[in-house]
């Protein structure tokens, strides 16, 4: 790799954690908001509800988009954007304008995600395209936990507003690097017929032993992408049933993430665990998440993407269980579990990402990633009402821990139908 490749890559890194920025701000600056404005609790649910939306509607709708306009218009058009809604929301009067804005803010998110992970797959060697796109969709994570660190040094000294000041200010800054130093997809440049000097020059900055003065011919090896870049073509190409299981794999463990992230700390409170413990247990689950990073992205090119995945998905059918039988034992081992768990359940997420990209061609990569983050967004939504039913349904605590872990199940068994149809397609 070329140090142009690793400046691509770390700029569609800083994207995606500023993406995870500016999704988690609200969560830090509703309390105060809602003391600010006299809001009772359940008007916050459409607060942090709107920009999950907004998430959904922009992976669906507008991902396809990259592939009429190209990956660097979207994420600078989709970085400016979810930078203006998030400064526009620190003047926000009332709760309808700032639903409306942190909806707009989800669209311009849900946009810029699968834009970077399509540039990021283009831009790596094919052996290290897992680990890469597993990399910089963990700065999504890393952004959640910095805004966590920004909001206990933000809140106290410039009020809630701040929150949207620093994940407003912060992309447009980035802005600027984006227009100066990111590059064009040089496959979107071959199918719109982009002056071949041009793309060469894009090329030489990669392999400086490409010929200067010549003006060769470029095109895109075949790799079942078709003519066209439609939307319909995630499901052409023999590529239908692929595409179902992983929406199946991507719903399962958005829905868990969720599920996890919206209730354990609330079950643990019910149990008398104090909040330390509560912030400590969560905390393991997404350090397990990007520590496995570190392992999922080396196997997924040494034995293979859809047997890594398969087996993180049966990882997370055990450890969840684990954890809530863990709710009862020593605190260390709920710490081993939570940890195993977010290696499975948040790495999971990480590495279904990285699967989507090897999947698909670089022609439709960017519609099957946001196809597949905006169905996953249907669990998202799905999955937390489930365990609040169960709980209201008075099931015990760890009973409905354990019972998080089964639909793992079917996870799995997706995947392994993916790597007996797909396993060895080149």
């Amino acid at each position: 790799m070329s140090p142009f490749q690793y400046v691509v890559i770390s700029l569609c890194g800083l994207v995606m954690l500023l993406d995870g920025f500016d999704t988690q701000a609200i969560s830090y600056a509703a309390p105060l908001i809602a003391h600010e404005w006299h809001l009772p609790a359940q008007l916050l649910g459409p607060i942090f509800s709107s920009a999950l939306v907004g998430l959904m509607v922009g992976y669906l709708l507008l991902s396809p988009l990259s592939d009429r306009l190209g990956h660097k218009r979207m994420i600078v058009g989709a970085t400016v954007g979810f930078a203006g809604c998030t400064l526009a929301a620190a003047w926000a009067g009332d709760v309808t304008e700032l639903i409306v804005l942190r909806f707009c803010t989800g669209l311009a998110l849900g946009a810029a995600c699968p834009s970077c992970v399509a540039l990021t797959g283009e831009f790596s060697p094919k052996r290290l395209r897992a680990t890469l796109v597993l990399v910089i969709y963990s700065g999504f994570v890393v952004g959640i936990a910095v805004a966590g660190v920004a909001s206990g040094w933000l809140l106290p000294a410039y009020g809630w507003r701040s929150m949207f000041w620093a994940g407003g200010l912060a992309p447009l800054v980035l802005v600027v690097l984006l227009l100066r130093l990111l590059p064009e997809s040089p496959v979107f440049m071959i199918k719109r017929g982009v002056d071949s000097r041009r793309i060469l020059r894009v090329l030489r900055r990669m392999d400086r032993s490409l010929p200067v003065g010549d003006t060769p011919t470029i095109g895109v090896k075949a790799e079942g992408g078709g003519k066209r870049t439609a939307p319909a073509n995630v499901f052409t190409e023999n590529r239908m049933l692929g595409t179902f299981l992983l929406w199946i794999l991507s719903g399962v463990n958005i829905a868990e993430f969720y599920s996890l992230q919206s209730w354990l700390p609330t079950i643990m409170s019910g149990l008398q665990f104090d909040n330390a413990t509560v912030v400590t247990v969560t905390t393991f689950i997404v350090l397990g998440g990007l520590a496995a990073t570190v392992v999922t992205g080396p196997a997924m090119g040494r034995i293979g993407p859809y047997a890594t995945v398969a087996a993180q998905q049966m990882g997370g059918f055990l450890f969840v269980a684990l954890t809530g039988l863990a709710l009862r034992a020593p605190l260390w081992l709920l710490l081993a579990a939570a940890l195993l768990t977010g290696a499975c359940i948040v790495g999971g997420m990480n590495s279904l990402i990285a699967l989507t990209t090897v999947f698909y061609p670089a022609s439709v990569r960017s519609t099957g990633v946001g196809w597949a983050l905006g169905v996953g967004r249907v669990g998202g939504i799905l999955g937390p009402l489930v365990i609040g039913a169960a709980l209201t349904a008075r099931w015990p605590a760890s009973t409905v821990i354990c019972a998080m872990g089964v639909p793992m199940i079917a996870a799995a068994l997706a995947a392994l139908m993916l790597a007996r149809r797909y396993g060895k397609r080149r």
